[in-house]
């Protein structure tokens, strides 16, 4: 089938070789010339045949909502819009329906896999209705890793970015997990491989994991992570992850905590732990230690 691809930035760029790859039509359109097959929205419109799919890979908020504003002005009823950066689930919802009013189908994609995903597939996680879904569906196929699992429809516009956004969160708390335990097997004097130990949970554990194996690459490049600062960016799922459980009363303190933790990553100096000391030296005479 053809595909219209709108952004081919690192996950855009592999995407569109990897549907090459399973034998479609994709004519991609980019800010840079260099990377772009066309140099507009209205030519990569024009280029594709009726009932035409264009998939978004922006990034989240204004430049999404500008490109599904200027597609909706170029777009035939009966076409399909698919979002597949990582835009708010409650976006999703605003742009199908402003899509509706004309005729064109909404299609939300979480889309997870990275820098790997070209060789080892992508998973994907979609919302929206069945008719519009299956529109998509070859590319879904051509994207997903190989066999049964990778590739689910979750449920209505907006399931696919919520399911996404849970992912994330998750795996914030499995990074910290790891993290945290790295640290204290650093720290002790008795522990002195700490890689090696990370090595062997990659065999017959129950932590083994994905994430596991990029820690052993990470510290086979840097054994003790000492060329790289302690400092974490955060995306933004994390965040709304957490204010979704507040809404809906859900208990998620290692997601939180996770969260959080990013956040003092950013601290050279703590502003709480300030306050900390002057309370503890106030009530107990403890030592505190001056600038």
């Amino acid at each position: 089938m053809e595909l219209g691809l709108v952004g081919l930035g690192k996950m855009g760029g592999n995407m569109r070789e990897r549907i090459r790859r399973a034998g479609h039509t994709v004519i991609g359109y980019d800010r840079n010339p260099d990377l772009a097959d066309v140099h507009s929205l209205e030519e990569l419109v024009g280029k594709l045949k009726g009932p035409r799919v264009v998939w978004v890979m922006v990034p989240a908020g204004a430049a999404t909502q500008s490109t599904v504003d200027e597609l909706s002005e170029l777009l035939q009823p009966g076409d399909v819009v698919v979002d597949g950066g990582n835009s708010r689930w409650t976006d999703d919802e605003k742009h199908a329906e402003e899509l509706r009013a004309k005729g064109i189908g909404f299609v939300d994609c979480g889309v997870s896999g990275g820098v790997w995903g070209l060789e080892n597939g992508y998973a994907l996680m979609y919302g929206g209705d069945k008719d519009d879904v299956a529109k998509v569906q070859p590319i879904f196929d051509a994207l997903k890793p190989e066999g049964d699992f990778g590739s689910v429809h979750a449920g209505k516009v907006g399931a696919g970015h919520f399911a996404k956004m849970v992912h994330n969160g998750i795996e914030y708390a499995m990074m910290q997990a790891y993290a945290e335990g790295w640290e204290l097997l650093e720290k002790v004097d008795s522990v002195t491989d700490v890689r090696e130990v990370f090595r062997s949970w990659q065999e017959g554990t129950v932590i083994r994991s994905w994430l596991l194996d990029l820690a052993v690459n990470a510290l086979d490049d840097d054994e003790h992570l000492e060329g790289l600062r302690g400092f974490a960016q955060d995306s933004g799922e994390g965040r709304w992850t957490v204010e979704a459980a507040i809404d809906n009363a859900v208990p998620l303190p290692a997601i939180t905590a996770s969260l959080f933790a990013r956040f003092a990553s950013r601290q050279d100096d703590s502003p709480q732990m300030k306050m900390i000391a002057a309370l503890r030296n106030q009530f107990g005479g403890h030592a505190v230690e001056k600038k």
